[in-house]
């Protein structure tokens, strides 16, 4: 069974820096790609970055410059740096993982507020 481990998140004010989490295992490491998604209330959860077992990375347009995603091989654990927070980057943030012919992994999901 997979298991994503979040920590991290919190309350900050507008262009503030928050930096958030994922533990996972050895498997999930070793294959699959990693990633932040994000859920605001009322709204659908939406991708926020993702980053491969080789270190390529994507980011969705509406972070990308102020987000950074990053892994660590040896402690097994998957970062998020979010910079230049604004009140719209307020949501439940979950880690994911995705492989090929399996259905997608999912934590338990970690609230960000952003005070304006």
């Amino acid at each position: 069974q997979v298991q994503l481990v979040e920590s991290g998140g919190g309350l900050v004010q507008a262009g503030g820096s928050l930096r958030l989490s994922c533990a996972a295992s050895e498997t999930v490491f070793r294959i699959g790609i990693l990633g932040w998604y994000r859920q605001a209330p009322g709204k659908q959860r939406e991708f926020v970055a993702n980053i491969a077992v080789r270190g390529t990375t994507n980011y969705a347009g509406s972070v990308k410059g102020r987000f950074t995603i990053s892994r660590d091989n040896a402690k097994k654990m998957v970062d998020l740096q979010m910079d230049s927070l604004k009140p719209e980057d307020t949501a439940v943030y979950y880690c994911n993982w995705r492989v090929s012919g399996s259905p997608d992994s999912w934590g338990q999901g970690t609230q960000v507020t952003v005070s304006s």
